[in-house]
């Protein structure tokens, strides 16, 4: 302990961080440097450098990230069709790498030795930040005050503060029952009745999206620019990443879009269930696949799709920073130079629509693919002889008496 002098922490001015920052003063007698991220997780993060004076640090970086998040992580994803186990959109996952960028980067700038997290030792996140830490500075030092600490329930964590003169109240509007995390492109929701995997979620748990109940009656039609697989205006109206993705969560919420409830395995080993509000990386998702049905070739496409689980379980599991994920976007990113065009979507009480997909690189000739007379764009007869050949094989087979199974 004695060999750190500085440490930076990634702060949010809640009880939990707060509660961190003083026990690393008091625990590692040390300077600390707060670093308070805006990813678009509609809180205000101004209130947290208040906190941090209260409790002396000198050194207080509070920043917007909006823009790189989505524009370097966000998109880069989507890129890939990215989903874990089939139905995660990677809301928490892909936020991390971006966190432990700027943490090495101000350890770097204030000539810190450690940095500090306040992930639990249950969870993913504390593998997302510390490698993309190491993988960034190999011999910075991490402190994970959750796997060091006793403090392992929130009174004790109340009463901590109160006896350090921590301002943090312990009444006033209740306290959610869920822990979450937000960002632009989700909100998550874990804990509380939610451990039960037989009861249902509640319904005032959400926070973002309309019940598709309640959704509109009238469907909504939006049209999505893309250029080289990202998209880059909505009805014609060309946007920055940030603004494209906030504009699509608020439509996608107030037609109940991208709502999820599952259980996925932890990287540490358990099960656990959340539940997901993620409305415009629905719409992104199901966007991006219909831009690229006209514009990639098959075996491309194909190719994506199965290098896909492993390209998401890299970000799951915190290797965004890994060569391996790094050569696998650079694969993506060639496959993207064409994928250029405009989808048009239908938004209808949760459901996300595709209802048509144009582009000057399309793939798709309607004069090979038509159910009409082509003029001879297709010559027919030549299917037999490639059926033939493809069958060979299962032909030979057949005519030795072998068995299918």
């Amino acid at each position: 302990m004695a060999d750190v002098k500085k440490v930076v922490l990634a702060y949010s001015g809640g009880l939990d961080t707060s509660v961190i920052l003083k026990w690393l003063q008091d625990t590692y007698n040390c300077e600390v440097v707060t670093f308070t991220a805006d990813l678009g997780q509609g809180e205000e993060v101004e209130p947290a450098r208040a906190k941090a004076k209260a409790l002396g640090v000198k050194e207080i970086y509070i920043e917007d990230l909006r823009e790189e998040f989505v524009r370097d992580f966000v998109f880069p994803m989507f890129r890939a069709n990215t989903i874990y186990e089939g139905e995660y959109l990677l809301g928490t996952s892909i936020a991390r790498p971006l966190i432990a960028k700027r943490l090495i980067e101000i350890a770097n700038e204030t000539g810190a030795d450690a940095i500090s997290h306040g992930a639990t030792g249950k969870g993913n996140d504390q593998v997302r930040f510390e490698l993309g830490a190491y993988a960034l500075k190999p011999g910075v030092k991490v402190i994970a005050p959750w796997r060091e600490w006793d403090l392992l329930s929130r009174e004790k964590l109340m009463d901590y503060a109160e006896t350090h003169g921590i301002p943090i109240e312990r009444h006033g509007k209740k306290k959610s029952p869920y822990s979450m995390d937000a960002n632009l492109l989700h909100i998550s929701y874990e804990g509380g009745v939610l451990e039960d995997t037989w009861t249902e979620h509640e319904e005032d748990m959400w926070k973002w999206t309309t019940s598709p109940e309640k959704a509109p009656d009238t469907p909504t039609y939006i049209e999505l620019t893309y250029r080289k697989g990202d998209i880059v205006a909505i009805d014609g109206k060309e946007m920055t990443p940030a603004q494209v993705l906030t504009e699509l969560n608020r439509i996608g919420g107030i037609n109940g879009i991208g709502r999820l409830d599952i259980v996925e395995n932890r990287y540490v080993g358990m099960k656990s269930r959340g539940c997901y509000e993620t409305p415009g990386g629905t719409i992104m998702l199901k966007a991006h696949r219909a831009i690229e049905s006209i514009t990639l070739d098959r075996e491309v496409a194909h190719l994506k799709d199965e290098l896909m689980p492993r390209y998401a379980k890299l970000i799951y599991t915190g290797y965004w920073w890994s060569p391996e994920r790094e050569m696998l976007q650079q694969m993506i990113d060639a496959s993207q130079e064409y994928v250029n065009g405009v989808v048009r979507l239908k938004l209808y009480k949760g459901n996300v629509i595709v209802v048509g997909r144009k582009s000057d690189d399309s793939l798709f000739d309607a004069n090979i693919a038509t159910f009409e007379e082509d003029g001879g764009a297709y010559n027919q007869a030549d299917a037999a002889g490639f059926i033939k050949l493809n069958a060979l094989r299962m032909r030979i087979a057949a005519n030795k008496g072998r068995k299918l199974f």
